[in-house]
């Protein structure tokens, strides 16, 4: 699997952002997907995951309510829609693609084998 990453940029807290990862393979329609985050000096961080079909989803407790994951499995992209954003959510943000199955684990970096190039988002405060 291949990812790219695009829709970082810089934004005023409390705006809106929507990343994309554009996935090529043919196990990308069968494996969750996830989107972590890494700021300077700072441990990559889970910020959410999408089961394979879509149904179960999974979000960081500090974006619940103003992140949300979706996925499109016909053109091979997963979203993150990132609403009412706030300066510690700026970090360098990374699409992952891993296990083959939905679980509590999913928030675990090192289940994921493929990560995309990473894009930056900046919120000022």
């Amino acid at each position: 699997v291949q990812l790219q990453a695009s829709g970082g940029g810089l934004v005023q807290a409390g705006g809106s952002l929507r990343l994309s990862c554009a996935a090529s393979g043919r196990t990308f329609s069968s494996v969750v997907m996830g989107w972590f985050r890494q700021a300077p000096g700072i441990e990559r961080e889970f910020v959410a995951a999408i089961s394979w079909k879509g149904g179960r989803t999974s979000h960081a407790e500090s974006v619940k309510g103003r992140f949300t994951i979706s996925r499109d499995n016909a053109n091979g992209t997963v979203i993150l829609q990132m609403n009412s954003l706030k300066p510690e959510d700026t970090a360098v943000y990374y699409c992952a693609a891993g296990p083959s199955y939905f679980s509590a684990s999913v928030q675990n970096p090192r289940l994921y084998d493929f990560w995309g190039q990473g894009t930056q988002v900046t919120v000022s405060s």
